[in-house]
């Protein structure tokens, strides 16, 4: 445990190495600035440029700049983040550290959800942290095309009718809110287990017309006797499934033969929570943490939550 982190109010259970902590330290500044700036909503200034796209050809919001250049501010100030990707830069980003034999590799998606920022519906961040490799070089995409198992630790931020950080370490994962007369994130809960009930599902019926039978035969097995939400923020379906029981998938159909949820800073970081939260996700044909990407911006199907209903999932789509 870590007794001191800057920013949260109390030792941090899971987090044994001070270095791991700079990170997390990186992380909570990050997202605190990003959590004021989600509040100015729409008196938030537009980007100079209007009308840009990033790599995925997704247009670029306020949002998405400004929780970019927070959090590459954060992990190269840092000092132990050795290289970042992002969803929102063309290609990895690479930093000085004080030690490169015990620093981290980062993965970051500063906005998820952000089409959803103009109607003030929750969005987030998603992290996720990598041991730096001692054997390969510090450049291009190499460093980072390694599996989910790899990471040793991982988080998202929620920044809705409160600003709430999870952060799953190996075997456990807690729950902090931002105290916004302290500035400082408290513990809100101590451990966090996916329930045993699945009470919902989660995935965009509206695409029932572009589903293989496979795919129709999952969302039904998912579906059944189980209400259906869907926020459309990947980060708020897990988190609401995460906390109260339920099932989130995003399936490959016609128009997305590969998927559309990014496999490094997206898929895979949930995957390590969903694992650490008793929980399990599936690509639809192999667990999602066994997934070693060939390209830093790989999409891939993801479904995600309740580990029995994944084996059903699974089972209907292999049948």
């Amino acid at each position: 445990m870590v007794e001191s982190v800057k920013g949260i109010a109390a030792p941090v259970s899971g987090i044994n190495n001070p270095t791991l902590g700079k990170v997390l330290e990186a992380v909570v500044a990050a997202s605190r600035e990003v959590s004021r700036s989600v509040r100015a909503g729409p008196l938030l200034p537009e980007p100079a440029s209007p009308g840009v796209r990033n790599v995925h050809g997704e247009l670029v919001h306020p949002l998405d700049i400004v929780g970019t250049e927070r959090f590459v501010e954060a992990f190269a100030s840092s000092k132990v983040v050795a290289g970042l990707v992002c969803e929102e830069l063309d290609e990895p980003k690479f930093f000085e550290v004080t030690n490169p034999a015990s620093s981290f590799m980062c993965v970051l998606d500063p906005i998820d959800g952000s089409s959803n920022a103009d109607i003030a519906i929750t969005i987030g961040s998603i992290v996720g942290v990598f041991p730096t490799p001692s054997q390969t070089a510090l450049e291009g995409e190499t460093p980072f095309l390694r599996s989910g198992s790899e990471l040793i630790a991982a988080a998202y931020v929620l920044y809705g009718s409160s600003t709430v950080l999870v952060l799953a370490t190996p075997g456990l994962v807690q729950e902090f809110t931002l105290n916004e007369e302290s500035v400082q994130f408290e513990l809100t809960r101590p451990s966090i287990q996916i329930p045993e009930s699945c009470q919902y599902y989660s995935v965009n019926q509206g695409y029932e017309n572009r589903w293989n039978p496979p795919v129709r035969r999952a969302v039904g097995v998912a579906s059944k006797n189980r209400s259906l939400r869907y926020v459309g923020s990947l980060v708020s379906d897990f988190h609401r499934n995460l906390i109260r029981g339920g099932i989130f998938l995003y399936p490959d159909d016609s128009q997305n033969p590969d998927g559309k949820i990014r496999v490094l800073y997206e898929a895979a970081v949930f995957a390590y929570i969903a694992a650490q939260a008793g929980g399990a996700s599936s690509t639809g044909t192999v667990p999602v943490l066994d997934l070693i990407p060939s390209s830093v911006h790989q999409r891939t199907p993801l479904y995600i939550g309740n580990a029995t209903v994944v084996d059903e999932i699974n089972e209907a789509l292999w049948s």
